[in-house]
């Protein structure tokens, strides 16, 4: 046996010298190590990995066999979890014999997730609809059929892509496409007649090299979902942005004004049962934020042109049609659509029919399936689901905060981002247009009446969503006319839209960020609103103990707007460190949701925790969660960053700080 070069790093900055590389046979170590230390057999190296007894498996030591003869020790959990990542990439990339470059098997925490995001999960997340890409779209579980066929819808008005997809199903008969044009005018009982033949819609094409077609590619959250998503992407964008990935978050923008110009809005996500559908409006943002980063010149000028035309269409024709806007000139959440929301799993309104089961006195199962056959009228089922798409709509789904009243409310976030809508459009107009726009319809836009909007509605939210009573931001029940008591993180959305007065922010600071601040970032709502769980009444994953990265980045970025940039910079390090403290433990875990209060990841609600599953290596994370950890890297100190590279908890470090 040859000489044994050891080395233990339970904390990389203890550890002695060592070689840069290792010449190492990538399918003997792999299987060996997996033998050795993957001990529950997920393929995974991580906490729950324990020791066996008598036979030394789990024992978190592992000796690897170098091509000549010599035995390299790695000791401790994380970095044999990063090896167990680099001997997988190794081996699908071929490599018998690879060198294994030692820095990344020992790369500090943080700085391990933040490369593996840039370098790999971007990719890995991004989609084309085009021939290249849509083999893996249209084989996603959601494309199923009742006939066995993949459908692609095109919109009526894009016949280039209507010929293009023709041919490419032509061509390739195995994949059982079939490619179907959108009538002109698409009704809520014409998306209801897909049911069972439902599929995914085209975005943008592109001119490639010779007279071929390109789709404009995107970026998609990760695991189940697929698809482009209308809020998701904003917060996508603002971490490829940070990453250099301009193209990318310029084309997913490019998307989003597609789906305004052919589908009439920003959709849930592109696929057919959202047709009726928006979500949290921020295409203004995406392009503003983006448009920093772009060279002033004419073409872009114009490419700014064609999303404030596009972004001031959907604010007319969605935000504020008659069946967004309210009796108090505020807006709601709404979806046209029909009946039980067919993208919702089996089973996940189990506990809403067995209610309606019990007061009927038939069993749950006979009444789900007579009324999803419409052989069995319920207006009170009806009225539920009107409520439960809307809160669809408003991305947070679900929610206590929304569900059985979403129709009935003009709430907090809309119209914060509806302010910032109208706040954005006057700046740029004025910045970039000389304060007159003139818009491809000839029609004109002047910035002062994109700013009178924002004025008004500012007034019209501190009159109605305003407590002063409470310190913070509320709900507005039109029906009833009374404020909602329901305490969330969206509170803190005027902070991040800039309507909040100096004086409404030390408030929120004071009485709202208590109630919400919990050891791992900003939680979705407070345990009293959400009120008791039971059977008949499970946990919602946009409530309490559940954090999410869009609540804590806006956080975030609105307390920097007010100068309360050492609380924002705790918030971002507590989310941050439940980021990479989960990530450490188990072999780089990067999901959708973590549990806030108590620092995990491992949630049991609802759909679950997307990017849990997978064997050797995670290969995407999750789109905004990606994009959190990304922007929060970069707005810490390089001491905070030392910190959390040594996986230190926030209370130690904030208490060392004063």
């Amino acid at each position: 046996m040859g000489a044994v070069l050891l080395v233990t790093v339970a904390c990389v900055s203890g550890a002695q010298e060592k070689p840069q590389t290792l010449q190492v046979d990538a399918n003997t170590n792999l299987a060996s190590l997996i033998h050795d230390e993957d001990t529950d057999g997920d393929l995974r190296i991580t906490v729950n990995d324990t020791l066996v007894g008598g036979t030394g498996r789990g024992d978190k030591t592992f000796r690897l066999t170098l091509t000549n003869t010599q035995l390299f020790e790695v000791t401790g959990r994380y970095p044999l979890a990063n090896l167990l990542q680099e001997l997988k990439l190794a081996q699908e990339a071929g490599h018998d014999t690879t060198e294994l470059r030692l820095e990344k098997v020992f790369e500090k925490p943080a700085e391990h997730i933040s490369r593996n995001i840039r370098d790999r999960y971007w990719d890995g997340l991004t989609r084309r609809i085009d021939e290249q890409g849509l083999l893996k779209i249209v084989s996603d579980e959601k494309s199923k059929t009742v006939d066995g066929f993949s459908y692609l819808y095109v919109a009526a008005a894009d016949t280039a892509a209507f010929s293009y997809f023709v041919d490419v199903g032509r061509r390739h008969a195995n994949w059982k496409l079939n490619v179907v044009r959108l009538p002109e005018r698409i009704t809520p009982q014409y998306v209801r007649s897909l049911n069972g033949r439902h599929g995914i819609l085209t975005l943008s094409l592109k001119r490639g090299g010779g007279d071929s077609l390109d789709g404009a590619p995107f970026v998609v959250p990760g695991g189940r979902f697929n698809e482009m998503y209308g809020w998701d992407s904003y917060f996508i964008v603002l971490g490829l942005l940070q990453d250099g990935r301009i193209e990318l978050a310029k084309s997913m923008i490019d998307n989003a004004v597609y789906e305004i110009n052919h589908y009439g809005a920003i959709l849930n996500a592109n696929r057919t049962y959202y047709l009726t559908r928006s979500q949290p409006p921020f295409l203004t943002s995406m392009a503003s934020e983006c448009y920093k980063h772009l060279p002033r010149n004419e073409a872009n000028r114009e490419w700014l042109k064609t999303i404030l035309d596009a972004a001031i269409h959907e604010y007319h024709r969605v935000w504020s049609s008659s069946y967004r806007l309210t009796s108090i000139g505020l807006s709601r959440y709404f979806d046209a659509g029909i009946g039980v929301p067919p993208e919702v799993e089996q089973g996940h309104f189990d506990a809403v029919f067995a209610r309606y089961a019990r007061k009927l006195g038939i069993g749950a199962e006979e009444i789900e399936q007579a009324y999803r056959s419409g052989t069995l009228k319920l207006p009170e089922l009806d009225e539920y689901f009107v409520h439960d798409r809307c809160m669809r709509e408003s991305g947070h789904d679900t929610s206590y905060r929304l569900e059985a009243c979403c129709a009935d409310v003009a709430t907090v976030d809309l119209n914060s981002l509806l302010f910032k809508y109208e706040m954005d459009i006057a700046v740029l107009i004025k910045q970039e247009f000389g304060g007159t726009l003139l818009l491809s319809e000839g029609k004109t836009e002047k910035a002062s009446t994109w700013a009178l909007r924002a004025i008004n509605r500012r007034f019209r939210m501190n009159n109605n969503l305003w407590d002063e009573g409470k310190g913070m931001f509320l709900d507005y029940d039109v029906v009833r006319e009374k404020r909602k008591e329901y305490v969330s993180a969206t509170t803190f959305y005027p902070m991040w839209a800039m309507l909040a007065s100096r004086e409404q922010v030390d408030m929120l600071v004071k009485k709202a960020l208590p109630l919400l601040e919990m050891p791992g970032g900003v939680v979705a709502s407070t345990e009293q609103s959400r009120g008791p769980v039971c059977p008949d009444r499970p946990l919602r994953q946009w409530d309490y103990p559940y954090g999410w990265a869009p609540h804590q980045m806006l956080v975030w970025q609105g307390l920097m707007n007010y100068g309360y940039d050492s609380i924002a910079y705790r918030l971002i390090y507590e989310w941050l460190y439940t980021i990479a403290r989960n990530a450490a433990d188990y072999n780089g875990t990067v999901t959708e949701k973590y549990d806030v209060v108590n620092r995990t990841h491992q949630v049991f609600v609802e759909y679950g925790n997307v990017g849990t599953k997978f064997a050797y290596i995670t290969r995407e994370g999750f789109g905004w969660t990606n994009a959190s950890f990304q922007v929060g890297l970069a707005l810490l100190s390089p001491a905070l960053r030392d910190s959390l590279n040594d996986l230190i908890p926030p209370e130690v470090v904030f208490k060392r700080e004063g």
